[in-house]
């Protein structure tokens, strides 16, 4: 018989060793391993995303800081921090009153019908161009497609005195429609949507409908368009900020000051505020029109970023 040893009591009372416990890994966060990017790397990029956050956000707190205060504190304090007296609302109040030298509220209503009926005008052509280059094969469908991408190429100041003079021969010019009519003219709206219908849209779905007797109208709006929600959400944020911001077409073909949008009205207030002539408080008033400007383009990326952003990234993986 073997002899067995019973263990000592030491022994009982040591531990098992513990396996290393795994971090539970949160599955909307892609590791950095997968990207192949080291901590050191991942660190300086956050530091410039950072450093380019802090450079963008400075004029909008400025904006923000000095349409609290007075005329004279507007010169006389540190412009990034607020001053007593805190007079806010009463200058957003007079801004919305004041139409000796135009009518905020005029261009304001104008800058919405601008920027919404250019916005969904270009996101409907650019959804219709881009699902007719990505699921239709005729002759000529690169070469076209190329020729809608070379408008890239051709600033915008190039096409506005041409644009104007024909306006002027068709009598469109100084109108709601001329001003809308090119908003609705995206290159990048079309390359977009054609990108993402190509990934998004199976084309094998396609075909099974049409094989039940689907139209090519009921494919499009019934199947493709659900499917094409993030792209379109993009195509029209893109569209309305372009409308929205831009200065120079208005400023060309139209020439009522009752059709001027806000980036032309406030230019108005800063050459009054500039000229003298007891129009100082139109410096004050070109900040806070500046403030009112910004707001509305901020608070619509929030409500619809969550699209917008699922729109960009699919894009970037497949263009």
């Amino acid at each position: 018989m073997t002899a067995t040893t019973a263990p000592t009591p030491a022994a009982l009372r040591a531990p098992a060793p513990r396996k290393p416990r795994r971090r539970r890994e949160d599955p909307s966060v892609v590791p950095l391993r997968l990207y192949g990017l080291r901590r050191g790397t991942v660190a300086i990029a956050t530091a410039l995303a950072v450093l380019f956050a802090v450079f963008t956000l400075i004029p909008v707190w400025w904006i923000l800081v000095n349409s609290t205060k007075t005329e004279p504190n507007l010169f006389a304090t540190f412009g990034f921090w607020f001053a007593h007296p805190f007079r806010f609302f009463h200058n957003i109040h007079a801004i919305f009153t004041n139409q000796s030298q135009g009518s905020l509220s005029q261009w304001f209503q104008n800058t919405v019908i601008y920027a919404f009926c250019g916005g969904a005008g270009a996101t409907i052509l650019s959804a219709t161009a881009g699902y007719g280059f990505a699921k239709f094969r005729f002759r000529g469908n690169h070469a076209l497609f190329m020729i809608v991408l070379s408008a890239l190429l051709i600033p915008l100041t190039a096409v506005a005195i041409p644009l104007y003079i024909l306006y002027a021969k068709v009598h469109m010019d100084s109108t709601m429609e001329g001003i809308i009519l090119p908003f609705m003219v995206s290159p990048v709206g079309v390359y977009l949507m054609r990108v993402y219908i190509s990934a998004a849209v199976p084309q094998e779905l396609l075909d099974a409908a049409r094989v039940d007797g689907a139209r090519e109208a009921t494919l499009f709006l019934r199947i493709a368009v659900p499917l094409m929600t993030p792209a379109l959400i993009t195509v029209f944020l893109l569209s309305v900020v372009a409308s929205w911001n831009n200065y120079f077409l208005p400023f060309i073909v139209n020439n009522r000051t009752s059709l001027d949008p806000l980036p032309v009205g406030v230019y108005v207030w800063f050459q009054h505020s500039v000229s003298g002539g007891g129009y100082q408080d139109f410096y004050l008033y070109t900040v806070c029109a500046g403030l009112v400007t910004i707001v509305p383009i901020i608070v619509l990326f929030l409500v619809l970023q969550r699209w917008w952003r699922g729109g960009l990234l699919l894009g970037s993986l497949t263009g």
